[in-house]
């Protein structure tokens, strides 16, 4: 209901054959910036704050550009982007830009490594400067690095104590230019130690150059990059002298998909993407393993490394539910099943009364699981339909069968996303007004005061929505009954892996605990965690300021202390408080809320179980540690109040 910002997407194109070869098989030597266009495109749920791609020129002479970028702000910066490039070209005659030897001397990201990047702020940082890519320059090609990414990482502070205790100066305190500024610095060494080899070969100088840019090894400068951090994250990485890489994190968390054949490496954040933009089935396209990296050389070769150790299956669940495009095969299946889950818990809120109870669902991202909340419906009603008719006689009458088969699941499109809040509205009252007119409803869809409404959505975060727009909307309809249903369980913790919610007080779950505690008088367990959270950040930060290895060190010890103010209520409990805080006064109509469990989030989505804003089993150290500090800040907040 309340839309997530969500960190970020990737598109990579490596054309393994030489530009002639798409000019003479696909009529245009633009066939791979075409490509990464339409893979950008289809990727535009995933980031609308901004986007960025690069080019990298495999055989530009000495005095040529052969590194290209071009980044944009909006929901329309893919447009701009591409645009801006188009426009470059028209400088010159038709006839030059369709020559591929005049574009290959001429043209800007007339070249045969591409990098596209989706940007959706989860930080709080925005402007142009926090675009992906990121470039990093340097006189010799071999040292040149492009990067971009779907990450947050989680212990910035100790890389940040560590490098710059090593001597680094990153330009910017932010993940990215500090991955940046790692992952250069390993490549210069690289680089370096191939110029040592080559001079004790004998080579002299363009044969030195050479020799470093046939035989970089991408692998050591990963490998001692990347053992120090911890997060989610898929990083995407071109040099000047034509290398490229795409690596994920040791736990799986954020999603990458591969294809390749000896025309082209393709890699995004969604396999549906790879799908559609070069025609192909979906057992084709696989998915990067947990702590692996795809590279490819500068001559074009393919190659797949386990840079670090795969630890336990982390893959997002959030994927599955909401952010992943629903087309994908699997996450369609998923889905479904996520509705088909809920059955009991939505018979138990109806007293099993589905013959007064229509079904719906909140637009858009719910509707999949609709459809699979209704598939086991109207199993359960066939089932009835079956032992009521076992129960006839011999020969029953048409009337009898009549009234048994004329038993339907009644299934309408009674919420409407109508229009989208305009953030220039600041004035608190009129904003109020218009968030309550954001979803209309299809009048005269139920019986009033009959029918019950039983909704669903894909989950339920901050509660905003709900209270100043759905619940008045739909009690506009009068029904006996709102059962409003999640497809995921409550979310209760924090994401720091690449999901816009860090801060504790944004969760209507952790609210509606916190009040329960105050109402039980158990008041006293939240300064209780309080004071076991501070214990261990207080022994962080000292170990940080004076020795930050031993400060990351220590994170994995950190325990979540805050799951411990759960412990005292069921999941029933906390939803019943929920709804006393969501509930409109002038709303009429009884409110339910159902949450999806745990167990039946991970049955229907057995390969993605990384839950840690359901359960606070974090997959990361990092993770444990900053849900520690988020609710010191929550705490101190409500001392200073």
């Amino acid at each position: 209901m309340e839309p997530l910002k969500h960190e970020c997407g990737i598109a990579v194109i490596r054309l393994r054959k030489p530009l002639e070869y798409y000019q003479e098989k696909y009529g245009t030597w633009q066939y791979g910036l075409n490509k990464l266009y339409l893979m950008m495109e289809k990727q535009h749920n995933r980031g609308q704050e901004g986007a960025g791609i690069s080019c990298v020129k495999i055989e530009a002479n000495p005095g040529e550009e052969y590194m290209f970028r071009e980044k944009a702000l909006g929901s329309g910066a893919i447009t701009e982007i591409f645009a801006n490039i188009q426009k470059t070209f028209r400088q010159y005659a038709a006839k030059q830009v369709n020559n591929v030897t005049f574009a290959k001397n001429n043209l800007p990201f007339a070249g045969e490594l591409y990098m596209g990047h989706l940007r959706y702020s989860t930080t709080g940082k925005s402007g142009l400067t926090y675009v992906h890519p990121f470039l990093r320059r340097n006189n010799w090609r071999a040292k040149n690095l492009c990067l971009c990414g779907n990450f947050n990482m989680t212990n910035v502070d100790e890389v940040f104590a560590e490098i710059t205790r090593q001597g680094h100066h990153p330009r910017i305190y932010s993940d990215t230019y500090i991955m940046l500024e790692q992952i250069g610095h390993r490549l210069d060494r690289e680089s370096e130690r191939l110029f040592i080899e080559a001079q004790e070969k004998g080579l002299t100088g363009n044969n030195i150059t050479r020799y470093i840019e046939d035989n970089i090894k991408i692998e050591n400068v990963l490998q001692t990059s990347l053992p120090q951090w911890d997060g989610g994250y898929v990083v995407c990485g071109q040099t000047g002298s034509g290398e490229t890489f795409v690596m994920r994190d040791p736990c799986g968390i954020r999603p990458a998909y591969y294809y390749y054949d000896d025309e082209i490496l393709a890699v995004a954040s969604e396999r549906p993407v790879i799908q559609t933009a070069l025609g192909l089935e979906c057992d084709q396209i696989h998915e990067l393993e947990r702590g692996q990296a795809v590279i490819s050389s500068k001559q074009g070769d393919v190659r797949f490394s386990q840079i670090l150790p795969a630890q336990d299956n982390g893959a997002c669940s959030f994927e599955r539910i909401y952010f992943s495009r629903g087309n994908d095969y699997d996450i369609y299946n998923e889905r479904k099943a996520l509705g088909r889950q809920l059955l009991d818990p939505i018979l138990k809120a109806i007293g099993k009364d589905i013959e007064h109870t229509v079904f719906s669902f909140i637009p858009n991202t719910a509707e999949v699981a609709f459809y699979g909340m209704l598939q086991s419906f109207e199993d359960y009603a066939n089932r009835l339909k079956v032992e009521a008719i076992q129960q006839l006689n011999e020969q029953p009458s048409d009337e009898e069968l009549s009234r048994i088969l004329s038993t339907r699941i009644r299934a309408e499109k009674v919420a409407w996303k109508d229009i989208k809040l305009r953030t220039f509205i600041t004035e608190s009252n009129a904003r109020n007004d218009l968030a309550a007119h954001v979803y209309d409803i299809t009048y005269g869809s139920i019986q009033p005061h009959v029918d019950n409404l039983v909704i669903i959505d894909d989950s339920i975060v901050r509660g905003t929505t709900l209270r100043e727009s759905i619940i008045r909307i739909l009690d506009r309809l009068h029904p006996k009954k709102i059962v409003i249903v999640s497809s995921s369980p409550q979310v209760r913790y924090p994401d720091y892996y690449g999901i816009d919610m860090a801060s504790m007080s944004e969760f209507i779950a952790f609210r509606a605990v916190v009040k329960l505690l105050y109402m039980s008088q158990q008041e006293s367990l939240l300064t209780d965690v309080y004071h076991r959270c501070k214990a261990q950040i207080v022994h962080y930060n000292k170990l940080l300021e004076q020795a930050p290895r031993a400060a990351a060190a220590y994170v994995p010890k950190m325990v979540n202390h805050v799951q411990d103010i759960y412990r005292p209520f069921t999941a029933e409990q906390i939803s019943k408080q929920m709804v006393r805080m969501l509930k409109p006064k002038d709303v009429q109509s009884d409110i339910e809320l159902v949450f999806q469990s745990l167990e039946g989030l991970h049955e229907a989505c057995p390969n993605h179980p990384g839950d840690w804003y359901f359960s606070g089993d974090y997959p990361t150290p990092g993770g444990v540690r900053l849900v520690n500090q988020a609710y010191i800040d929550w705490y101190e907040e409500q001392l200073n109040k």
